[in-house]
């Protein structure tokens, strides 16, 4: 069964869109038809992919805009949001890493001017991509790895001229998760030959690898940078030890709530700090648990808290209005972030399963991964990454632990330290310093640079 598939491209702005196209999606074509091919000035083209019954997913590619190569000399890197529920599109395009900011003004620090860019609206419910029925959303890492594999296939089929350019994953939060088992199974589909791509590596950003090791380094962290006394640390180490011993018994559910119960006690002993950047104040959230379609009101919270602020309403009005009407193909029954609770929803059984092992295979298969935090960053706090690497059984580890980092400085002239990195064959580690989740945004010049180092630009 041929997988449904809708193409577009965008046209230069001085032209029309050709009558043909529009009435070839209009028709509504699917048999994994190319609808436009891109050509080499074209800068975009998205559409969507039916992975599963009743799950279609979302895409957007850019095309490198760099002024001194082509796009041929230049890598493909595809970028992966967290919540899960977040979107790629959305949130990574125009918030972090994309052509365009949120006001639809040129982004001067984007990834474009030295790769091609591919969104993912993963897993399916998140942004544009949407579910026909509520059984299809994924449940569990496994399936996600499973339907980005599908998407994967096709769009290196359809899109040859990306077969042989170095293929990276890059990936923040979640994403970071998902994107270890989408680069295991990428791995293994490519040495099948199931799948024709250059991949050359992932890059795990402020990554929720192993949730217990962030969970039970907040304590230490607040109190080192006091924003907890003694009392609160007594308190929040106490309800981390709760998270801890639910996941020794394999209640991962259980482990979800109590999760949310710990950054309650952090809020209530930090006058709200912000989770993503300690440095400044936590967003309100208004939204009532009957707009999010949730009856636990722990689930709730934690939507609020970690996928809500993705879609904050300038953004969300960017994506429903100007952007859906460029995009012509979102279905009437498809609101950008309309099913994102729902994809939360789904997965809380999985959230709190840790993926320190995937991390290793990936290691012993001599991928190439790279593992970047932000140094102002509660929710992966730095301190909590650097804790399930040292539990890594990748043999080379003792020598990577044994190197001395080194500072990176993003502007030449400068003598102030921007990050420090340390790398040993195929692991390197950036401390991204005054950067908190979301580190493109916070520091988009250093991000800049670790992805041309990461990529071999520098």
């Amino acid at each position: 069964m041929h997988p449904e598939v809708f193409i577009m491209e965008l046209a230069p702005r001085s032209c029309p869109v050709p009558l043909l196209l529009l009435l070839l999606l209009l028709l509504g074509l699917s048999t994994g038809a190319v609808i436009s091919q891109p050509k080499e000035k074209s800068n975009e083209v998205w559409g969507y992919l039916t992975v599963r019954k009743d799950a279609h997913m979302f895409w957007w590619l850019y095309y490198a805009a760099s002024s001194y190569k082509n796009f041929t000399e230049l890598p493909l890197i595809m970028w992966l949001q967290g919540g899960p529920g977040g979107s790629s599109t959305g949130f990574g395009n125009f918030e972090e890493i994309g052509p365009l900011d949120r006001n639809l003004q040129p982004r001067k620090t984007t990834w474009l001017q030295s790769a091609s860019l591919l969104f993912v609206d993963n897993p399916v419910g998140a942004g544009f991509s949407y579910v026909d029925k509520a059984d299809a959303y994924a449940k569990d890492l496994a399936t996600v790895t499973s339907d980005m594999m599908f998407l994967l296939k096709v769009f290196f089929d359809d899109h040859k001229e990306f077969q042989n350019i170095p293929f990276y994953i890059f990936s923040e939060s979640y994403g970071g998760k998902m994107a270890a088992g989408i680069a295991l199974e990428l791995q293994k589909a490519i040495q099948q030959r199931a799948i024709q791509c250059n991949f050359a590596g992932v890059a795990l950003g402020d990554a929720w690898i192993s949730p217990i090791n962030s969970v039970l380094s907040w304590g230490p962290f607040l109190y080192s940078v006091s924003l907890l006394d003694d009392q609160g640390l007594a308190e929040v180490s106490q309800a981390a030890e709760e998270v801890l011993d639910a996941l020794n018994k394999g209640l991962y559910q259980k482990a979800t709530r109590l999760w949310e119960k710990t950054e309650m006690v952090i809020q209530q002993n930090t006058d709200e700090v912000n989770f993503y950047n300690i440095l400044t104040k936590n967003s309100s959230m208004s939204a009532v648990a009957s707009r999010l379609g949730f009856t636990q009101i722990h689930l709730v919270h934690l939507f609020q808290r970690h996928v809500r602020r993705l879609q904050q309403d300038p953004l969300s009005q960017l994506m429903n209005g100007p952007i859906r009407k460029k995009l012509r193909i979102i279905p009437d029954v498809c609101t950008w972030g309309g099913q994102a609770s729902f994809v939360f929803l789904n997965m809380e059984g999985d959230f709190m399963k840790p993926v320190v092992s995937i991390v290793d295979e990936l290691l012993e298969a001599g991928v190439n991964v790279t593992v970047y935090n932000g140094q102002l960053d509660l929710i992966v706090d730095t301190m909590g990454q650097e804790s399930w690497m040292r539990e890594l059984k990748w043999k080379e580890l003792p020598k990577f632990n044994q190197l001395k980092w080194k500072p990176l400085h993003s502007d030449p002239k400068s003598s102030e330290t921007s990050a420090f990195v340390k790398s040993y064959k195929n692991l390197a580690f950036y401390w991204i310093l005054r950067a908190g989740h979301m580190v493109p945004s916070d520091q988009p010049e250093t991000a800049l640079k670790m992805m041309r180092l990461v990529t071999q630009q520098e």
